[in-house]
């Protein structure tokens, strides 16, 4: 086995996803996977940064961060990059009023941004709130623009949970793009801007961080395509039964070919003491 400096060299950053690799959601907020809370204190005591890029969009980071904490992780607020917060920068940037589309746990984080006489959309995870006449006011909304702009937070397919898979924001999304014919702006991973802000914040060039994430397409690939490193961990909704989700041709983990068991295989295995 090669030695950390060896298969790792001049990384000096380490970007987490937290559903699927610190832990998954549930009832009483869910269940932190074995070996994370562990695997997060061992990357914290070594002299790598280290940084949270979620797609989270049913919390707010707040709330995220409290729950995370109360699971054993050492988290703070400061340390995560969310698609919520990044959302707002934006809208206001743009002089945009969205329709909502989202998750009540996440509304709080748009208290600051003017929703009256919308000229966007803006659709995250809602769950139950994907209702029919929920998505159809979304549609009419963007139907109703002369140019019509949806934002997607995220765009992922599914995700896991305690009690099994979970459908995300990505099918909703694909729908109102196919009726309205248009195509959403992605805040969140896979959006290269999504991760370049994450390593702003981390103060680390590309090259010099990996991404570890339990999806292929949003943390590895998304990760690869800004000149980062990437890393699969077999656990949240890792499968090697789905064609889009297993490793593949050209979207390979980092080191090549090889996933993790999970966080706490690899840190235990990679990250040196201090």
């Amino acid at each position: 086995m090669a030695a950390w400096g060896e298969r790792l060299a001049g990384v000096r950053g380490v970007l987490l996803d937290i559903s699927g690799v610190l832990y998954d959601g549930g009832e009483g907020g869910g269940a932190p996977i074995p070996g994370s809370v562990e695997a997060l204190a061992r990357l914290k005591r070594s002299q790598l940064k280290v940084r949270f890029c979620t797609n989270e969009s049913q919390k707010s980071r707040g709330d995220l961060v409290g729950m995370l904490r109360r699971l054993g992780f050492d988290i703070s607020e400061g340390e995560v990059t969310a698609p919520a917060p990044a959302t707002c920068l934006i809208l206001k940037e743009r002089g945009l009023r969205p329709h909502l589309l989202i998750h009540d746990g996440v509304r709080s984080e748009f208290d600051q941004i003017d929703t009256s006489n919308p000229n966007c959309v803006v659709i995250a995870d809602a769950g139950d709130g994907f209702s029919y006449q929920n998505m159809n006011k979304a549609f009419q909304v963007l139907m109703e623009l002369e140019n019509p702009v949806l934002f997607s937070l995220g765009k992922g397919r599914y995700y896991k949970e305690t009690s099994g898979l979970m459908l995300d924001v990505g099918p909703y999304t694909k729908a109102l793009e196919y009726a309205c014919g248009i195509e959403a702006e992605v805040v969140g991973k896979p959006s290269p801007e999504f991760f370049k802000s994450a390593l702003r914040e981390m103060r680390v060039e590309a090259h010099q961080a990996i991404m570890i994430g339990d999806d292929i397409v949003g943390d590895v690939s998304g990760a690869q395509r800004c000149g980062m490193r990437a890393l699969q961990v077999r656990t949240g909704k890792f499968s090697t039964r789905d064609p889009i989700l297993a490793p593949r041709p050209g979207i390979e983990p980092t080191p090549p070919a090889v996933e993790a068991q999970s966080l706490n295989h690899w840190t235990a295995r990679e990250v040196p003491p201090f």
